[in-house]
């Protein structure tokens, strides 16, 4: 890949940057049917139209964050304000979502806003954020394969009366309360999740098989897990007891809630309750809005990045958003707050139509087959857009060729996503799904911070540049959208503060330790 010389010596500068124009000339490898043989047998194929791209954008957002995170943010911070939580994080994702339109149209190449950084910022500052993607991607997937395993668990239960024994579902560091399907098993503890690794092997085989295979299988579960939405709120509407929407913002003398875990949440803490839980709520159901970004991902497979990038991006966040503050409300009308951190747990969706809404049992089986479907394409996106990041790393020398060997057949990164199958399966296995959502919604956030703060860098450093789209009133949208984010990220706690410091810390040993040397940018003087 061609990237431009630097005017200092390579070797010492953590500075340098990609030449935009060079980067497009190098890497901007055109459609398929180029005769350029690079384009044939060495870079990703242009496969994906604009409505992949939605749906993609769809698939990813929808999924973990509105079946599970809406009742963990309610339940423990939010109350039946998470609604409020919600338009807080839709309308810093809004901001951040101006900036990477931007920087998608301008820049249609693969590695999102790794790709972004090394041109605004350098060499350092696009490894820390390629780094941090990895919080985001991978730790997402694992995330949403462990809500997976749980639903899978519901809908086993519903229609064979038979469940996988606790023990085989969940991670170590979890212990049965005896309630709901695990009657009988109170105190097991457990040893790995077995699902979640089933259904990311599962994945990683399809997107192994090919980027357009896997863009259609996207676009029949969109449809599906959409209709099952919008089919919630219609029928639960009518259900909703006014009562559990006083008050709206959780009390400081609520009291406590026992979590399904058997622990005691209690609510006086200041994060916990008021207008500072709101902003926590923000912080964790943030995590139901990843995803528009991995569309970003895909640049280099869209057969139109500049014009069907930020449509895909925009459009995306917008029917997400509606549909998530629709059904965020519809939610905590059917049952109150409290419940949906014991009895609910993962399953509360599940939970509140079987208990609230008498008749519509089927309702909760369809939903639960639905949440399998939709997280199955959560996961599938998220699985993609890593070896996206990874395979831009690669081909920069940041990180091992392995990352970016195609499949001399299928064209797709299939050592990476073999590589990146391995990784996510020891955290969905061993790991509990609260702590990896955390991580993923701190190093998102962080990756919105430096998206934003370098359309501001590029606006002043290279103001001619082609822009196909451009971010209206950058100077209002880009340090609003950095200090909402900023604001989100400090919401989350010092465990989460602490987990991101080492997780930067060991991505810093590797790239002092190898990416440096290796570098292509800094090989050439």
């Amino acid at each position: 890949m061609e990237t431009t010389k630097v005017h200092t010596p390579a070797k010492n500068q953590l500075w340098a940057k990609k030449s935009l124009e060079k980067l497009m000339a190098g890497d901007n490898d055109g459609p398929p049917d180029s005769m350029n043989p690079i384009s044939q047998e060495g870079t990703l194929k242009r496969t994906l139209n604009v409505t992949n791209l939605i749906a993609l954008g769809i698939g990813a957002i929808i999924g973990a964050g509105l079946f599970v995170r809406t009742a963990a943010a309610a339940g423990g911070h939010a109350g039946p304000a998470v609604t409020i939580s919600f338009a807080i994080a839709a309308f810093a994702c809004a901001l951040a979502g101006l900036c990477y339109a931007e920087f998608a149209s301008m820049i249609p190449i693969a590695g999102s806003a790794y790709t972004y950084s090394y041109t605004t910022m350098g060499e350092f500052v696009a490894w820390i954020i390629g780094w941090d993607l990895v919080l985001e991607y991978a730790l997402g997937a694992a995330t949403v394969s462990i809500g997976w395993s749980q639903y899978l668990n519901a809908l086993l239960d519903d229609f064979l009366h038979f469940h996988i024994p606790y023990r085989w579902c969940h991670s170590p560091f979890q212990v049965s309360d005896g309630l709901g399907i695990y009657a009988g098993e109170a105190g097991v503890q457990g040893l790995v999740n077995l699902p979640a690794v089933f259904i990311l092997l599962m994945l990683s085989l399809l997107l192994i098989r090919g980027t357009q295979e896997s863009a259609a299988f996207n676009n029949v579960i969109v449809i599906v897990k959409v209709s099952i939405v919008l089919l919630i709120i219609a029928l639960a509407w009518k259900y909703i007891n006014p009562a559990n929407h006083t008050p709206f913002l959780i009390p400081a003398d609520a009291g406590t809630a026992k979590l399904s875990t058997g622990q005691i949440h209690n609510y006086s803490d200041p994060l916990n309750h008021g207008w500072l839980g709101v902003l926590r709520g923000a912080g964790i159901v943030f995590f139901a809005f990843i995803g528009f970004d991995a569309v970003s991902t895909a640049a280099q497979e869209a057969k139109n990045p500049q014009r069907d990038m930020p449509i895909g991006i925009l459009v995306s966040l917008a029917i997400c958003t509606v549909l998530y503050i629709l059904f965020s409300y519809v939610l905590t009308g059917l049952a109150p707050y409290k419940e949906f951190m014991g009895q609910g747990g993962e399953a509360s969706v599940v939970y509140a139509i079987n208990t609230y809404m008498p008749g519509y049992e089927w309702l909760a089986s369809l939903v639960t087959v639905a949440i399998l479907a939709g997280f199955s394409s959560v996961i599938l996106v998220m699985l993609l857009g890593q070896t996206r990041v990874f395979y831009t790393m690669s081909k920069d020398g940041l990180v091992p060729s392995v990352f970016s060997r195609l499949h001399p057949k299928f064209k797709t990164p299939f050592r990476s996503q073999w590589l990146f199958f391995a990784f996510v399966s020891i955290f969905a296995a061993f790991v509990p799904d609260s702590i990896v959502g955390d991580m993923t919604s701190i190093g998102t956030l962080f990756a919105f911070v430096l998206v934003c703060i370098g359309i501001m860098i590029l606006r002043k450093t290279d103001p001619n540049i082609v822009r196909p789209f451009k971010t209206p009133l950058y100077l209002i949208v880009c340090p609003l959208g950095a200090a909402i984010c900023l604001a989100m990220i400090l919401s989350l706690g010092w465990e989460n503060w602490t987990r991101l410091i080492i997780w930067m810390a060991i991505g810093l040993a590797i790239y002092f330790g190898y990416g440096r040397y290796h570098s292509k940018i800094r090989s050439q003087e």
